[in-house]
């Protein structure tokens, strides 16, 4: 029997990210890019996204990063 898939329970935390500023708007936006390209058929994945895009700042706070201007920061 194979242990691995009892090492994290479903409802545990498996991994903390911290991001920049330019950092978490690229990941929101593959994200939300990805999300929306998911057909009816794939619902189980359009489920896990929509979660974890549920846990990042919102569509305004993330649209009103600079990308540019965080990248120049660097």
């Amino acid at each position: 029997m194979d242990d691995a898939h009892d090492l994290i329970g479903p409802d545990e935390i498996a991994y903390r990210l911290e991001l920049t500023p330019a950092q978490l708007k690229v990941t929101w936006t593959a994200l939300k890019t990805f999300f929306d390209d998911l057909g009816h058929e794939e619902h189980d994945v359009r489920s896990v996204v929509h979660d974890v895009l549920a846990k990042l700042p919102g569509e305004h706070d993330v649209r009103a990063i600079d990308l540019n201007r965080e990248l120049r920061r660097r």
